[in-house]
């Protein structure tokens, strides 16, 4: 039996599994007291019992009171609980009995198991990742450790699935793991190297999962049985919770099948219907849009292009569905790498970390294949934070604050900078810090972890005395701070105090509690002083930082504003109003010479489109009543003037083309009416059909457009032009009659 065990656990929002390496580094699932390798996150509380699992998920129905689901969702959420018979349980309770209950049916198995490794979303916060930890110690574990769940997956793909150490990857790759779980959705681009797993970039959303697809099937059954029955399934817990059970069945039905059946049961009726997978589709195109927009933004933000990834990873149970797997295939235009359990693998890959945290530890020595325990010893893994971390700074009004983040997100981690504070007050004995970190929601901006307050600074420190403080991220993406007084060199102690470990209630922050913020170079800004250069002060510094300030008793000089405040509000300062300029007279137009106004004339007369009538007496051009404007003399009818052939305009009305035969013969266009005075070719009238339309013959060599009465809409399937009543059109008005009856 082995000293130890390397034990990884996919702690999930709908369900979790636990797996181990056995003696020949083989990752080997874990099944529950039940036989199963996933187990339902779902606790139920009967009469004082805590009951995990399968049996948890059968009585859901029958009690919904007593049942608790999808908790994972509100793990750091200090002001969710829930109450049962008087007992209350929180996120991490919910969560420690989950994992109890894994340890508790592998431990029959495999003996006594004292440390793992818990998988967690990469859109974690630290207060995520640290009540996660607590939940493991509160389960019975002496040791937690974390890791991403994309980093997870990456890993079980690149050491090889089910233990096929001969598998690995002999060149380099860039792998982006989609883990679409079933109530979170994480993104990871990661490079794989010759002995390295690095992540690049990461990104995801904590509220998006398998849940939300089931959520909108159940919300489009229970509205159309109400609309049926007058009776919304909604209302009542336990047809509700038969309905959620009826739709994550429908919902894996259709991974498989085109069609599934489900039944809605409510207030004595109830009702079977035929969910087709198309209209499944339909109803969740948003969420998939969701998934895509942030795929492509990652990309982007990477400046990485679909030719730059080499594999596409799928896992979480989610992640087979058809509509994902076909949106991932048009995006990257190539087969996806579906190669990975979607249930097993992310708890593989925890187990594979595991083993190469236990290489300096008598583990390693006794795993028979030599060859397996060399590569857990030289492979290193490299993860990044997905989010900002940085502190609450006021702004330059005093009475605002914004995230000011030192570690950007998508920074290698381990992680650690130093910034320079500095004192406001002389002999200031404490520093307060409001640790923060980037949101992932779109309503949030930041996510405050808590206050830090650094306490023991060395007596006596005048004002504007710096204090260095270091934020750091470990390799589990948690957060520490530690601060030492530059002068001096003295540590002092720095601790988060969060939220919900706050007993008493908060006071009144102090002036004396703030601190300037000022550049964390390493040299500090001299200024000349009296006796030469001097240090810059931080007060300074800070003035220098674009508008931060954080509550200095000395306000940050600005520009005159253009506002000005009073009492009763804001008012405007008005500019005095110009003068008004008087209005300049109008300048006579020169008039052209002789010669231009012929070239111009010569230039309208050219570029005319229809025949142009001029003066037999001076060549100009005669006005719409056959009248010359400079003889004044009205012009007998001449014989028609040569014009140059006009171009035919486009058809009077457009033609669908599915619409006309290729053989049909295309109706000419007619041309536009000659200007009046002109003499038109004598001729009998051109024929009409109902309705105004002109019927033109090829030979005419001039045709006077008539006014057209605008066609009805068409129905569907007629032709947008006039047919012929006769000659090679025969019988196609009677087609055309037939379709339109149809």
């Amino acid at each position: 039996m082995l000293p130890t065990h390397a034990v990884g656990i996919d702690l999930g929002t709908t369900y979790s599994c636990i797996a181990y390496l056995n003696e020949h580094g083989e990752p080997i699932s874990l099944p529950n007291a039940e036989g199963e390798t996933s187990t339902p996150s779902v606790l139920l509380y009967d009469q004082g019992e805590i009951i995990v699992g399968t049996e948890a998920l059968r009585n859901a129905i029958m009690n919904p009171t007593h049942v608790i689901q999808n908790a994972k969702r509100f793990m750091g959420d200090a002001n969710q609980k829930w109450t049962i018979d008087g007992r209350t349980f929180t996120p991490v309770d919910v969560s420690a009995a989950i994992l109890r209950k894994l340890l508790e049916d592998a431990q029959r198995q495999i003996g006594p198991i004292d440390r793992a490794v818990v998988t967690v979303p990469a859109q974690f916060s630290d207060l995520q990742r640290k009540n996660t930890q607590e939940a493991g110690l509160k389960a019975g574990l002496t040791r937690v450790d974390i890791i991403n769940e994309p980093v997870a997956a990456a890993l079980c793909y690149v050491l090889g699935a089910e233990g096929l150490w001969f598998s690995e990857l002999a060149n380099e790759q860039k792998i982006l793991v989609y883990d679409l779980g079933g109530g979170t959705f994480d993104l990871s681009l990661v490079k794989y190297a010759q002995n390295e797993v690095r992540v690049m970039a990461s990104s995801g959303d904590l509220y998006l999962g398998g849940i939300d697809w089931n959520e909108c099937l159940l919300k489009a059954v229970a509205e159309q049985f109400n609309k049926e029955f007058g009776a919304d399934p909604r209302s009542d817990l336990e047809s509700l919770q038969h309905l959620s059970w009826e739709v994550e069945q429908t919902k894996r039905s259709l991974t498989v099948r085109p069609k599934a059946t489900l039944l809605c049961q409510h207030a004595g009726k109830r009702k079977t219907y035929q969910i087709e997978q198309s209209q499944f589709n339909k109803l969740t195109t948003h969420l998939v849009d969701k998934t895509e927009k942030l795929t492509t933004k990652l990309l982007k933000d990477y400046r990485l292009g679909w030719q730059n990834v080499d594999v596409a990873l799928t896992t979480g149970g989610s992640s087979r569905m058809p509509m994902i797997r076909d949106m991932l295939k048009r995006l990257s235009g190539r087969t996806i790498n579906t190669t990975l359990s979607p249930d097993q693998s992310i708890a593989h890959g925890a187990c594979y970390y595991a083993g190469m945290l236990l290489t300096n530890s008598e583990f390693i020595h006794s795993i028979q294949n030599t060859v397996i325990g060399q590569r857990l010893t030289k492979l290193k893994q490299k993860s990044v934070t997905a989010r900002g971390l940085g502190i609450l700074v006021r702004n330059a009004d005093n009475k605002t604050r914004s995230p000011y983040y030192i570690i950007p997100a998508n920074t290698p981690i381990p992680a650690s900078h130093t910034h320079n504070f500095g004192t406001v007050v002389a002999n200031q004995q404490r520093v307060k810090l409001h640790i923060v970190e980037s949101g992932t929601e779109a309503h949030k901006d930041y996510v405050e972890l808590g206050t830090c307050t650094i306490e023991g600074l060395p007596p006596n420190l005048p004002a504007d005395s710096l204090i260095a403080v270091t934020i750091s991220y470990d390799e589990s993406a948690r957060v520490h701070v530690a601060a030492r007084d530059v002068a001096s060199g003295k540590q002092a102690t720095a601790e988060i105090i969060r939220k919900e470990n706050l007993i008493t209630q908060e006071v009144e922050e102090s002036d004396e509690d703030e601190v300037l913020l000022v550049p964390a170079d390493d040299e500090i800004p001299l200024v000349g002083g009296a006796s030469g250069p001097v240090p810059m002060s931080p007060r300074a510094m800070a003035s220098a930082k674009s508008g931060y300030e954080i509550k200095s008793p000395t306000p940050l000089k600005k520009p005159a504003p253009m506002l000005s405040v009073q009492s009763s509000g804001v008012i405007p300062i008005v500019p005095p109003t110009p003068a008004i300029k008087p209005i300049p007279k109008p300048v006579p137009k020169p008039v052209p010479p002789p010669a231009a106004k012929a070239a111009t004339r010569s230039a309208e007369i050219e570029s005319s489109s229809v025949p142009v009538l001029l003066c037999n007496n001076c060549g100009e051009v005669l006005n719409p009543r056959g009248e010359c404007p400079s003889c004044g003399k009205p012009q007998k009818p001449a014989a028609k003037p040569i014009a140059k052939p006009a171009k035919p305009a486009a058809p009077t009305r457009p033609t669908p083309a599915a619409s006309v035969p290729a053989s049909r013969p295309v109706t000419p266009s007619v041309r536009p009416i000659p200007s009046p005075g002109a003499t038109a070719k004598p001729g009998p009238a051109k024929p009409t059909k109902p309705g105004g339309s002109v019927i033109l013959k090829p030979e005419d060599d001039e045709i006077m457009e008539l006014p057209v009465k605008k066609p009805a809409a068409a129905k569907p399937g007629s032709p947008g032009t006039p047919r012929k009543p006769g000659g090679k059109d025969a019988g196609e008005e009677e087609f055309w009659k037939l379709a339109d009856r149809k």
